[in-house]
Order: C-alpha cells, then structure tokens, then sequence
C-alpha cells in the first residue's frame, strides 16, 4: 500500500507537472471507482489546477473549482503519461480505474491504476476535501512541524493498544502504514506488541525520533523519482518489512514474521523483542 513518503512523491510529482494547467477530461474506467456525485466529475473539465496536497494517504489535486480527492488503497497507483489518447478509455476488467487528461496539443496526464481483483481505490470530487469521512478523522501529520514530541506523547498517554496498531491508526497518526510502521519499530528497537500506555518517557522519545527519521529519509530518497520508481526504492530501502528470513542489517539475526488474516508484521528478534520470537498463531496452527 502507497503509504506517506510515497504519496508524498506522487503529490509532487502532480504539482510539477499539473499546477497552472487546464483540465481536459476526467474519465472513469471503473464504475466503482467514484464514490461521490455531487459535484459531477465534470465540474472538473475546464478548470485550472491550482495546488496539488497530500492529507495523510490521500491525494488532493485542487482546482478553482471542485477537489480531486484520490486515495489509492492497497493495489492502487497513479501513472504519469505524456502522451494520452483523446479517445475516453473502454470500461472494462482491466486496472485502469480513472484517466485525467490536461489540456495541450501533448495531452499529457495521468491514469490511477488498481491490480488485483479486491477494488479499494475511491475518487471523491469534493467542494472541501475535508467532505471525504477519510481524511475528516485524520489525525495529525507525523512530518508537520506542529508535531511535537509532547504532541506525540499526548496522543499515546493511557492507550491500552499495542503500539503498532496505534501507529498505523489514522484516526491518531496519518500517514503511517504496515511497512513504515515495521521499519520505524525496528530504528526505535521496539516490539510491535508493547501497550502504548506502558511506554516510559525514553521509549516515547526513541519512538518519535526514530519516526521522523525514517519517513524522512524516504520522502528525500523518493525525490525527483519517476513514480514509475518510486515502489522499487520503497521496497529497495525497507530493513525488515517484507524481509523475511533475511539478516537484519544491524545486528544478523534472522527476521521474523507474524502473519494476521490480512497482514503480517515484520521484526528483528534481538532488536526488538529481547531475543524472544514473538507468537504466530497461524504458523502455529500449521505445524500441529
């Protein structure tokens, strides 16, 4: 899933190229792409795009009109094309959920993309994007300079959840999802399974400095990337999420998973957990 550091590319990349430019055509490809109505994706033809920001995972293209609110979910992405057909796409069971077209003898734009047969992707054409319920219960942006650490240690005071879980609450962090949420426990040598109310002053200090860090590295290694590179580099600077098996880069231990119905985690035993593995039920029943 497209998390902070790489939507935060794809927003930049949309702003560069879109900022000061007429809209052409929006075309839906899917019809369960859009999730709103009122305006119609139509109020956005014609209009100059005047600003290109990122709420969390969301992608807001503005307008001096109506918003284009995109949030790409698990399987989706934003491709940049040079050269688009005027021909509006054939609807169909391809990925191809939504192409916008600026205006220009080039027609240039982008299409959102979604693989896989389980569509998330949603669309909103919005007069205010905080209209879409998703970005409305945002809670605070981890790379916003109002986010401080007595911010961050507010928001964990009296939480009786496991960290990790908390981390990637949008409703309490925006932004941070199962990747960043692996890769940030790691720097901050934290098992995923602690209670963030238990957390002492330290562990809140270690954990807020090792966020900022890691998701600012990977805002500054994604920029200027084509956004046809930006999911090689996120894969490419990941230490532990998505390396299984694999040594960790600190200290050689074997990384280990812990697989859930949906998801798994990823951690460093002796970073992270004492040298303890932590319990995979599912494994667990696999080998009874």
């Amino acid at each position: 899933m497209p998390e902070l550091p790489e939507v935060e590319a794809l927003a930049q990349i949309l702003a560069e190229r879109a900022v000061g430019r007429e809209i052409a055509r929006v075309h839906p490809a899917a019809v369960s792409v859009l999730k709103t109505y009122d305006p119609p994706l139509t109020d956005l033809e014609g209009r100059t795009v005047t600003a290109v920001r990122r709420h969390g995972k969301f992608l807001d293209l503005a307008t001096d009109g109506p918003h284009l609110v995109v949030h790409l979910a698990r399987a989706g992405w934003l491709r940049w094309r040079d050269g688009l057909p005027e021909a509006p796409p054939r609807p169909g069971k391809g990925p191809l959920a939504l192409r916008l077209r600026l205006a220009g003898p080039e027609g240039s734009g982008f299409d959102l993309t979604e693989a896989g047969t389980h569509k998330a992707l949603s669309v909103h054409c919005v007069r205010d994007p905080r209209e879409v319920p998703g970005i409305a219960r945002l809670g605070p942006d981890p790379l916003d300079d109002s986010f401080t650490l007595e911010a961050f240690a507010g928001l964990l005071r009296g939480v009786r959840h496991r960290i990790k879980g908390v981390l990637r609450d949008q409703s309490v962090i925006a932004g941070i999802g199962n990747a960043y949420s692996d890769e940030i426990l790691h720097a901050a040598r934290m098992s995923p399974y602690r209670l963030a109310g238990d957390l002492t002053e330290e562990d809140v200090a270690r954990l807020y400095e090792a966020m900022g860090a890691t998701l600012r590295d990977a805002v500054e290694r994604s920029q200027g990337l084509a956004s046809r590179d930006l999911k090689a580099e996120k894969r490419g600077g990941m230490r532990v999420h998505g390396r299984t098996g694999q040594p960790c880069p600190v200290c050689g231990d074997m990384i280990r998973e812990v697989s859930f119905a949906d998801s798994s985690l990823q951690y460093c035993p002796t970073c992270q957990t004492g040298g303890k593995p932590l319990a995979d039920r599912r494994l667990s029943r696999l080998l009874k």
